[in-house]
């Protein structure tokens, strides 16, 4: 029998198989998957912002693209995963609203795509799949056991990645 664990905007839980961790309304925001699938322990942090070294209030680690990795690695490791079978996948980073303007400071779900992918490669962590952009909100559902990662959306269906 499973387990769903709800994770919150700018939070970061860790499960064990057979548990799955989901994470509702991901719009700019983004789902990192982290997953070992030797040990079958996986993290999802969903964050909501680039860079902790920009915010004025960077203490929720799990809040921003850099920092929100870290603590994913520390957390992967206290549960006997090895970071070099670990894998990731991502969702989320749409750009929910239109702007008068090409000011890239309000595309935040493109530069959280690429803080996120450009963390993960800093942190030799392979990106396996990504379900990211467009225009529409995403709910994911990750099966640690597996990888599998449900994503379902408004108008747009669903999917596996």
């Amino acid at each position: 029998m499973s387990n769903i664990i709800q994770v919150g905007m700018a939070d970061l839980k860790l499960a064990k198989a057979p548990d799955k961790l989901m994470t509702a309304g991901l719009g700019s925001c983004i789902g990192i998957c982290i997953f070992d699938p030797v040990v079958k322990v996986g993290v999802l942090a969903h964050i909501m912002l680039p860079n902790s070294t920009q915010s004025k209030n960077p203490q929720n680690r799990a809040k921003f693209a850099d920092s929100a990795i870290v603590m994913a690695l520390e957390e992967m490791d206290k549960n006997g995963a090895s970071r070099v079978r670990l894998q990731a996948k991502i969702a989320g980073g749409a750009q929910m609203f239109k702007f008068s303007g090409e000011s890239d400071i309000m595309k935040i779900g493109e530069r959280n795509t690429l803080a996120v992918i450009e963390n993960l490669t800093k942190h030799n962590i392979k990106l396996v799949a990504k379900d990211t952009g467009g225009n529409f909100g995403r709910t994911i559902i990750f099966d640690v056991g597996d990888g599998s990662l449900l994503i379902r959306t408004i108008g747009h269906g669903e999917r596996v990645i």
